[in-house]
């Protein structure tokens, strides 16, 4: 199965909002340090899932340039017996202001299937700017990473939007400023390998790639709760489907009130 990693950590990067809304400089009451949240990827042909590894996300409280910052740290890795399929062993970390919830710092470390890519990104907020490690770019107010979108995203009040109202955002990836927009869903109920739980649905708008055909094909279903943790992602690629749900989750900011059953 090809980059699950990707596949994950592409969509919850998508809940970026974009600069100049209501949402720039949020203040997080979603999340706090030392929570950490595990995944399951399965991928199906033909409706058969099988289990082909696994992701996390863990967060901790440090000092960047002594400044106060939230240090997420995401990885994902394939099942051994799966490695000689596609190798996957990715590494991604974001550093992030704590009152803001902009970052400052982007480490991508991936290999995926031989594949090697290693970049460092530093963003300055002042000057609108990211700075590669190929060359300097200029990027709009409130810009975030891959990986601080999705604690962004944790923050945003679903309870002020309608099915089927489009939420745009912006988001600096492999040296380009991105245009996109989830589309909020309703709420609904959603059972999944960890249980059944009260949601929140969206779907992204995907960019084309080699694993989509882009558009607004992905679903993600995020708890119901103060937490907003993304429960299930799922969405057809070029052969099969993938769906990526969420199986333990520890040191919480919130209890779980949407989990109805396990």
């Amino acid at each position: 199965m090809k980059k699950f990693t990707t596949l994950l950590l592409c969509s919850v990067c998508w809940f970026r909002l974009s600069a100049g809304d209501d949402f720039c400089g949020i203040r997080n009451t979603a999340f706090h340090a030392g929570e950490s949240v595990t995944y399951t990827v399965f991928y199906a042909v033909a409706g058969i899932y099988v289990n082909a590894g696994t992701a996390s996300f863990s967060s901790s409280l440090e000092r960047l340039n002594n400044h106060p910052v939230y240090h997420i740290t995401a990885q994902g890795t394939s099942n051994n017996s799966y490695d000689w399929i596609f190798k996957v062993r990715d590494k991604y970390e974001s550093y992030f202001d704590t009152g803001t919830l902009q970052p400052l710092k982007f480490v991508r470390n991936i290999d995926e299937g031989g594949y090697k890519k290693y970049e460092n990104i530093t963003f300055n907020q002042q000057t609108n700017t990211a700075i590669t490690t190929e060359g300097v770019y200029k990027v709009p107010p409130c810009i975030q990473d891959v990986v601080s979108s999705f604690y962004y995203m944790r923050n945003i009040d679903f309870n002020k939007y309608s099915p089927g109202d489009k939420i745009p955002f912006k988001m600096f990836l492999d040296n380009e400023v991105y245009d996109l927009y989830i589309r909020y869903q309703g709420k609904e109920t959603v059972k999944t390998k960890y249980g059944k739980f009260r949601a929140i649905k969206i779907k992204p708008l995907l960019l084309k790639g080699t694993l989509f055909t882009g558009g607004e094909k992905m679903s993600v279903w995020v708890t119901d709760d103060a937490n907003h943790i993304p429960l299930r992602f799922e969405s057809p690629i070029a052969v099969g489907t993938v769906k990526v749900d969420m199986m333990q989750y520890r040191n919480l900011r919130h209890p779980m009130t949407s989990l109805i059953s396990w």
